[in-house]
């Protein structure tokens, strides 16, 4: 990846793009669970909690930030609840600038752990999560049944 990369909070312009990004993994279970007929990426939530990856004008990738729960007692974390790099852009780099953004966006937050949730099909993913440092902390076993199987959902995070 070279410099043209931009990574930027998202805007309601952004809205079409990111709805285009959001189709999942193919191969991992993920459209079959998260896919839906949605007319709008952010419905009624802030787009100002997504960050965008950008490319010569073009949206590339996206994740979003939030929170595990609503509870004061659990407000130094920060979760990753969507993130997705176009398939053309997959393995250059643009997953890992979304990450250390999102680290850097959630330590100016008052974090200290970002954490996130992924099916233990999507190897991809849980590559690209443990290079950028992140460590298993826990399994959901059989959580989601997907094309008939049960599927492991992984808690992953990494202190900041």
């Amino acid at each position: 990846m070279d410099g043209r990369l931009n990574v930027r909070t998202a805007t309601p312009r952004d809205d079409a793009a990111l709805l285009d990004l959001d189709v999942g993994e193919p191969g991992t279970g993920f459209p079959s669970v998260f896919a839906r007929e949605r007319a709008s990426f952010f419905g009624t939530g802030d787009p100002s909690a997504t960050l965008v990856a950008e490319l010569e004008g073009d949206v590339v990738g996206y994740l979003r930030l939030g929170h595990p729960t609503p509870l004061a007692e659990n407000a130094h974390v920060v979760s990753i609840e969507g993130f997705s790099v176009a398939g053309s852009r997959r393995g250059t780099g643009v997953g890992r600038a979304l990450l250390e953004h999102a680290k850097s966006t959630a330590r100016r937050r008052g974090a200290t752990k970002l954490s996130l949730r992924v099916l233990s099909t999507n190897a991809r993913a849980i590559a690209v999560y443990t290079a950028a440092g992140f460590t298993l902390e826990g399994v959901l076993v059989a959580e989601f049944v997907i094309d008939g199987r049960p599927v492991d959902d992984l808690i992953m995070a990494v202190a900041l």
